[in-house]
């Protein structure tokens, strides 16, 4: 199971970069302890807590041959990463 997807790559999360926060999508059924393993084994820091969240999907429509097709968007987990202070997760090497 790859725990982690992504990293949140937003303005809001830029801001709380600089807090020490960091965020990721993730998978659902990880839970926090394998959250914190798998960030300290990929970006080699000291995870002090993370926080999670549950987005359930949207309902979404649409009509396909006169019918009316209705169903869900996927379900999104995202976690809140709060690393040791002094240390900084460098998301943007990659690209």
């Amino acid at each position: 199971m790859d725990v982690l997807k992504r990293p949140i790559v937003t303005e809001k999360m830029a801001t709380l970069n600089k807090l020490g926060k960091y965020a990721f999508s993730v998978d659902p059924k990880a839970n926090k302890i394998e959250i914190a393993k798998a960030v300290e084994q990929m970006y080699g820091v000291n995870v002090t807590s993370v926080n999670t969240t549950r987005k359930l999907g949207k309902k979404r429509s649409k009509n396909i041959n006169g019918r009316v097709v209705t169903g869900r968007t996927p379900l999104v987990k995202k976690a809140i990463v709060t690393v040791a202070e002094g240390e900084v997760i460098d998301i943007y090497g990659d690209l």
